[in-house]
């Protein structure tokens, strides 16, 4: 959006920097002023850059500059620019504060100041932040309420596969996503990621199961991988990668009170393919599919989609988008859907649908 600022936070190298030079270049070239300032990198390492990702002859005005006078200078000079990439905000420094670049006085006043001069000219401006060690933006939280968008850049560095998530949004739906996948020419858009998330379908071993998930309005189908195993110490591990583990740890638990299955002396291990972070609630009754899968060594029945809160009770309770979900699953090739019993809004699917409304009917299936 025009005059928007945008805050973009990511981990060290899972190419932040790649992302908003490919954007650079696509605007510039749609012959449009654009603005990249880079205060971490020489002005040669982002020529390198752009040259490797074949966008080097893009008119992109870019600079190394930290001084934000030089940079409010270079914005009010000649046409007013359409797009500016501050890449990061914590290495500016402003002559009005006495602080070292970083602090928290410097970076609430130099992100006013960008703030205030691209709501002027009506220039969209980006901002790259560091994040801290739990993945958090770095600096004082009012950064965030100052910027009308927050983005965070998520994915394994030795992984192909990224994904930009929405956390903020004045001008649209917040945890929307946007897959990418990274090649050797940079960022390619991943157009249906539920294929790369169900990981390889040809395999049909136990303790796996396929989940149907909502990312703000796009449906996506993962892969919930678990293991289960007798644990040789005293203390068992719970281990989890892509779900919360508070999660896991009371789906264990009424796995143990409610469906009879003990897992007290066992190591158990959830792992979610691809590499993406699942929040919903409504994973519950695939994780405890996966589960109860890897637990008595059967899989699950061939070409099966579970999704379903689980309650402390064992019930299962409804969730919302069950049609969106549904018509991902039959575009996928599944034929049966395990859901909650009271779910409505079917739609026009013919995918088998099968209501269920106690955990304990998962443990029927795969005993």
């Amino acid at each position: 959006m025009p005059g928007s600022a945008i805050l973009v936070g990511g981990d060290p190298g899972i190419g932040k920097s790649t992302l908003l030079t490919q954007l650079a270049a696509t605007m510039a070239n749609q012959n449009h002023r654009v603005l990249y300032f880079s205060g971490e990198e020489a002005t040669a390492q982002v020529r390198l850059r752009a040259d490797r990702l074949g966008v080097k002859k893009a008119k992109v005005e870019l600079a190394a500059e930290t001084n934000m006078e030089a940079i409010l200078a270079t914005m009010q000079d000649g046409t007013p620019p359409a797009l500016c990439i501050i890449d990061s905000i914590q290495t500016l420094w402003t002559d009005t504060v006495e602080a070292a670049p970083g602090t928290v006085t410097q970076l609430r006043a130099t992100t006013h100041s960008l703030i205030r001069q691209a709501k002027k000219t009506n220039c969209c401006l980006i901002i790259v932040g560091h994040v801290t060690k739990d993945g958090s933006i770095a600096g004082p939280k009012v950064i965030e309420h100052m910027v009308d968008t927050v983005l965070y850049f998520e994915g394994e560095r030795g992984a192909q596969f990224r994904i930009l998530r929405a956390q903020k949004n004045r001008f649209g739906p917040t945890d929307e996503i946007g897959v990418f996948e990274m090649r050797d020419s940079g960022l390619a858009e991943v157009t249906n990621p539920s294929e790369i998330f169900l990981g390889n379908r040809n395999e049909k071993g136990p303790g796996t199961s396929v989940f149907a998930g909502i990312e703000g309005t796009r449906p996506v189908l993962v892969e919930m991988q678990a293991l289960v195993a007798p644990s040789p110490f005293g203390t068992p591990r719970r281990a989890v990668i892509g779900w919360d583990s508070s999660r896991l740890n009371m789906i264990l638990a009424v796995l143990e009170a409610r469906c009879g299955i003990v897992l007290g002396s066992h190591d158990v291990y959830l792992n979610i393919a691809g590499g993406i972070k699942i929040n919903e609630p409504a994973a519950d009754l695939a994780a405890a599919a996966a589960l109860m899968s890897a637990f008595v060594n059967k899989p699950l029945p061939d070409e099966s989609v579970f999704f379903g809160e689980v309650s402390l009770s064992g019930s299962i309770r409804r969730v919302s988008h069950t049609s969106q979900r549904l018509r991902e699953s039959e575009k996928l090739g599944f034929t049966r859907c395990y859901i909650p019993e009271n779910s409505s809004e079917k739609g026009d699917v013919t995918i088998r649908c099968q209501a269920i409304n106690h955990l304990s009917e998962i443990a029927k299936i795969v005993s």
